[in-house]
């Protein structure tokens, strides 16, 4: 059997407590599918996207292959083909189907797949319940690594079913539903100043963590200034008027030719409605809203933006320092909204620092001094992407609340717009802005 111990150690969660979380973690993920139809469960919209079908295999493949066919005596896998159809990049589970065809399989049903989670449950119930004796602690580890990595996967079902409906020229809504309209109140001040120095960045090591977090190291700050909320609809769209996608001067090389090549001329799901613009939402078309936070850029479009407003995109470490003293509550996952929402209480040093959206980082997505991946096979799950991607910090309002926290550092490439991303700007102190 393979180690599947962290690389540091980390305390488990208490039995019955790991029983109870695994319990709201997986029925949480099958709400979030309620108000899909059952077509909605197989498109797979583009190469990066997954259909909600595999999100919810892959999820309980995942307790199958590292948590019950090491802790479950003569173990047997519901279906052994399930190991290859719902393996995302785990080379040390074996073989896998090619990720750009995951949507090309009408089989299993959505039925089969529901049957197999529910098999999954129950066999990780009775282990949960101690049928098999005390479970180590590496198990135990790897339990509450596979219930984050499902609330990752509830916000991917989330993004990846925007895609999905926002290329439907019907613009269906996942659900249709509409929020009063919250107005934000202006700030005191736009920016708020840090003073620098050695700081120290990283977990903790007080609970869960991933690896990528980890070890808790210091790293030394110039004095910088971070914006006090977010970058608004209304101020992107000032850059979008201004000829921000036709003018190259702003841009990082690659990202004018990304612009170029996919014929960007706004955010996504950003769409002309005569002389204004209506945005596509999980709750449906709507208007515009200028005061909430822009959504859906990539790092290109953040940077280009920041260039032209005369500032620039924090490094993560700034981000870190800056957002390590606020308590992690916003508009997240829980809060059932969806959607990014303007700041209605300002009046912390950065303001929705957690939840709404997702924000760029100039960090590029890299090991921290002395890294070391989870040991045996999910030493696979974060390390071995750092290149060619760059550092995003905060949590969105698709973010589950429980599963964010000031050190954990998402990643994607640099075109990536389809996840719920945005912008905060940074400067250096006494910038004229």
């Amino acid at each position: 059997m393979a180690s599947h111990a962290p690389a540091s150690p980390v305390a488990a969660l208490p039995g019955r407590e790991l029983a109870a979380l695994f319990t709201r973690v997986r029925s949480t993920t099958e709400v979030l599918c309620r108000p899909l139809r059952t077509e909605d469960f197989v498109v797979q919209s583009m190469p990066d996207a997954s259909p909600t079908r595999w999100h919810l295999a892959h999820t309980s493949w995942f307790f199958e292959t590292f948590v019950l066919a090491h802790a479950v005596p003569g173990y047997r896998a519901l279906d052994a083909r399930f190991g290859v159809l719902f393996n995302s990049y785990y080379h040390a589970a074996g073989e896998r189907h090619p990720r750009p065809e995951r949507g090309l399989l009408s089989r299993p049903t959505v039925e089969e797949v529901f049957a197999y989670r529910a098999h999954v449950d129950r066999r990780m119930a009775g282990l949960l319940a101690g049928e098999h004796g005390p479970l180590a602690s590496e198990l135990q580890f790897t339990i509450e690594l596979g219930l984050n990595h499902e609330e990752q996967h509830q916000e991917l079902i989330l993004t990846d079913v925007k895609h999905m409906l926002a290329l439907n020229p019907l613009e269906p809504a996942y659900r249709e539903r509409s929020f009063a309209a919250v107005h934000g109140e202006p700030t005191r001040e736009r920016w708020t100043g840090f003073d620098g120095g050695l700081v120290e960045l990283g977990s903790e090591a007080r609970g869960f963590a991933f690896d990528n977090e980890r070890p808790r190291h210091r790293r030394f700050l110039a004095p910088f200034e971070l914006a006090r909320r977010p970058v608004t609809c209304g101020e992107y769209l000032e850059f979008v008027e201004a000829g921000g996608y036709r003018r190259s001067e702003h841009w990082l090389a690659d990202g004018w030719d990304a612009c170029a090549r996919s014929g960007w001329e706004a955010p996504l799901y950003w769409k002309r409605d005569g002389s204004s613009w209506r945005i596509l939402t999980l709750n449906g078309a709507r208007a515009l809203e200028p005061e909430e936070p822009v959504c859906h850029v990539s790092f290109y479009e953040a940077d280009a933006f920041a260039r032209w407003a005369g500032a620039r995109l924090p490094l993560e470490e700034e981000w870190e320092h800056a957002a390590g003293g606020e308590s992690v509550e916003g508009n997240l996952l829980d809060s059932d909204r969806l959607d990014p929402a303007p700041c209605a209480r300002p009046g912390r040093r950065i303001d929705q620092a957690f939840g709404d959206v997702w924000e760029w980082t100039a960090s590029s997505y890299t090991p921290y001094p002395g890294f070391e991946p989870f040991a045996g096979m999910v030493g696979e799950y974060n390390g071995k992407w750092m290149s060619n991607r760059y550092v995003l910090r905060g949590g969105s309002c698709v973010t589950p609340a429980r599963h964010v926290r000031a050190s954990y550092r998402n990643f994607f490439g640099p075109e990536a717009r389809w996840q719920f991303s945005g912008i905060r700007l940074a400067r250096s102190p006494g910038s004229a802005l």
